[in-house]
């Protein structure tokens, strides 16, 4: 998928933008503040409906401003256009069209445009909590298995329900929690199935990429770990119910999934510098990417890269850059505050390229 034209009103300080990208590398350069970052998020929400940094759709609309818009025409494998509309006025719902057709529901929408984005938040995989790996995870599968998603929000919607019967102050209906438990385990059990064998593929491909970045001088790996790998998932949510009650929420099932993260054998959290930290997000990434461009959509993701080459030496940097120029890659977006590693990458190889200088959220495109 190649995203030949964005228009932006009003999206954090971007109040106007009409831009025409090349069908391979963007290049936004700016000083920190400046919307490099706003207009990345401008494309990731066409992706996925929603921000990656903001929870709460209004506080993407500008200052002072009573709504927001973004509209993206893309080009699809086949050659032929998709044109995608989000606009939202305060006080209101979004709304998301497709060719001017809107959604009945916005998990229609996810995996039309495949996208993987690389920023310094990323270092959250490594030294946040669970939530932040099952995403990783989440946000590969949801974008190639519908069944996936479906099964994660029947499972969640359980999960809700049952943890509001746990924390009631009366002993809660047994034949309720066992209607919620048994969705649970049922929900839950497919999304480990799909979990699981993603993880399977994941790993060598991440291994290899993280091996040419630090040109193999370290040795990685990751592990799944989940209470479905203990038995039947019914009876391990059944088989504490007492402790779940004591605590007002479910202590088992698919939404305590885990990745142990590991750097020679060691926790990552613990053992990694900040450029081996950032080297293994960056190559988890790199791995979604990869995983996404061999799905049976055969569809290329957009890449969008985000400040990635702060705390990295100039070795690995040069094997990103290397990694990056290749051919196995589409359309690439990428930011920086100055043109030193913009211009390591278009002169790897002879890149189709534009570059924007972005001031005050303004972006004009640069003669090279």
């Amino acid at each position: 998928m190649i995203l030949k034209n964005i228009s932006i009103v009003n999206y954090k300080n971007i109040l106007s933008a009409n831009v025409e990208l090349s069908p391979k590398m963007n290049c936004l350069l700016g000083q920190n503040g400046m919307g490099k970052t706003n207009f990345l998020d401008a494309v990731y929400f066409l992706s996925f409906c929603k921000s990656a940094h903001n929870a709460i759709d209004s506080q993407v609309i500008a200052h002072d401003q009573d709504f927001f818009m973004i509209e993206g025409e893309y080009q699809n494998e086949d050659g032929g256009s998709e044109l995608v509309y989000c606009g939202m006025k305060r006080g209101q719902k979004k709304h998301f069209k497709r060719n001017k057709k809107e959604y009945k529901r916005l998990a229609e929408h996810i995996g039309l445009i495949p996208l993987i984005m690389v920023s310094p938040s990323d270092s959250l995989i490594i030294d946040g909590g669970g939530e932040e790996r099952r995403r990783l995870i989440d946000m590969v599968v949801s974008q190639y298995d519908r069944a996936y998603i479906t099964a994660l929000l029947n499972y969640n919607k359980a999960l809700q329900q049952r943890n509001a019967l746990l924390r009631q102050e009366e002993e809660p209906d047994l034949s309720l929690l066992d209607i919620w438990e048994r969705q649970m385990a049922e929900e839950g059990e497919k999304v480990f199935v799909k979990r699981k064998a993603f993880v399977e593929r994941f790993i060598p491909v991440f291994q290899e990429i993280y091996s040419r970045i630090c040109q193999s001088a370290e040795s990685v790996s990751v592990e799944y770990v989940s209470h479905c790998q203990r038995g039947p998932l019914l009876e391990v949510i059944q088989r504490d119910r007492h402790k779940d009650r004591a605590v007002g929420y479910s202590l088992h099932g698919i939404h305590r999934d885990e990745l142990d993260l590991r750097l020679g054998g060691f926790p990552m959290k613990k053992e990694g510098s900040q450029g081996q930290t950032k080297s293994f997000a960056i190559a988890l990434k790199l791995a979604q990417f990869d995983f996404l461009r061999h799905t049976n959509s055969q569809t290329t993701p957009l890449l969008l890269l985000d400040d990635i080459f702060d705390k990295l030496d100039a070795s690995r940097v040069e094997q990103i850059v290397n990694i990056v120029g290749s051919d196995d890659f589409g359309q690439i977006f990428i930011t920086d505050t100055n043109r030193d590693h913009l211009d390591q990458i278009l002169k790897s190889g002879n890149i189709p390229h534009c570059i924007f200088d972005v001031k005050d959220g303004e972006i004009r495109k640069m003669k090279d």
